[in-house]
């Protein structure tokens, strides 16, 4: 078979795998700038406690009504949003860094998540649950992926200059705007949002690596903002892609398989990048 039949005929011919990507793309494109500024506000890490956090939400939401995306959306949003005001809560307190009340709740939120799907007998869709089925993304899944990526585009237009001068210069935006705590605030909930949303497809556990593996890499690319949204963007949505026809033709787990991809282009990136890439840094001078 031509190899460019080879790229295209699975999305042709199989209504699952057409699904898959066009909800795999638009979720990429939607987690971009939030990845990217996940990168600048130094919060890298939050998203892959936050996605650990929403496991026990989404598994009670998938006890009592099995694979429903209103209740694995409802029951995701609600734990991690509530990981995560638990996590401020505590440093407000105790003053224990936010991350390390993260780094101490996610655990324990993981290991909830599991035995609740233990427990309620379903141990073999846990799988999909963690780590995605392109199998899993049906038109109710599909269209819900659809308007959650679009409020989160739109959300993110609307804070893009508070949300950019808070991590920028928090000091200054708190003198000419209260906007701040909003747009954070804002920020965080599109965050666990998308997190949730991504379920389906990519699994609890691995659509962080889409959000934050393109993002990483796309600094390697460019130092201007919209740039890198752009670029992460478009390494997001060659991972989709070329992750689905890994699946597909050698019959791998879908998430994991877009996750490699993205971090083959991470690696990629880290080698050739024309910002601080290895092989563009110059060389180091030595004394004779």
């Amino acid at each position: 078979m031509h190899l460019t039949a080879q790229l295209w005929m699975p999305f042709h011919d199989f209504v699952f795998m057409r699904r898959a990507l066009i909800g795999g793309l638009v979720l990429a494109c939607s987690t971009a700038p939030l990845g990217v500024f996940l990168i600048l506000r130094r919060m890298s890490l939050i998203g892959d406690a936050v996605a650990h956090g929403i496991l026990p939400g989404a598994a009670l939401g998938f006890w009592f009504a099995g694979l429903s995306l209103p209740a694995l959306t409802i029951g995701g949003l609600g734990a991690g949003l509530g990981m995560a005001g638990l996590a401020a809560w505590i440093t407000r307190r105790t003053g224990l860094r936010e991350d390390a009340s993260l780094a101490a709740i996610y655990p324990i939120s993981l290991a909830a998540g599991v035995l609740i799907l233990g427990l309620a007998g379903k141990r073999l869709d846990l799988l999909h649950l963690l780590f995605g089925s392109a199998l899993a993304v049906d038109q109710t899944t599909l269209t819900g992926m659809l308007w959650v990526s679009g409020f989160s585009l739109i959300a993110m237009a609307l804070i893009y200059k508070p949300l950019l001068l808070d991590t920028l210069d928090p000091l200054f935006l708190q003198t000419v705007s209260r906007l701040g705590p909003l747009a954070h605030g804002v920020f965080l909930t599109l965050v666990v949002l998308n997190l949730v949303i991504g379920f389906q497809a990519i699994g609890a556990l691995m659509v962080v690596g889409l959000m934050m593996l393109p993002a990483i890499a796309s600094r390697f690319w460019s130092r201007r903002l919209p740039v890198l949204i752009a670029v992460s963007a478009v390494l997001g949505c060659l991972s989709v892609w070329l992750g689905l026809l890994l699946s597909f033709y050698y019959s791998l787990p879908s998430g994991p398989a877009i996750v490699l991809v993205a971090g083959a282009g991470y690696v990629l990136s880290v080698v050739f990048g024309p910002v601080h890439g290895l092989l563009r840094r110059p060389p180091l001078l030595t004394s004779q």
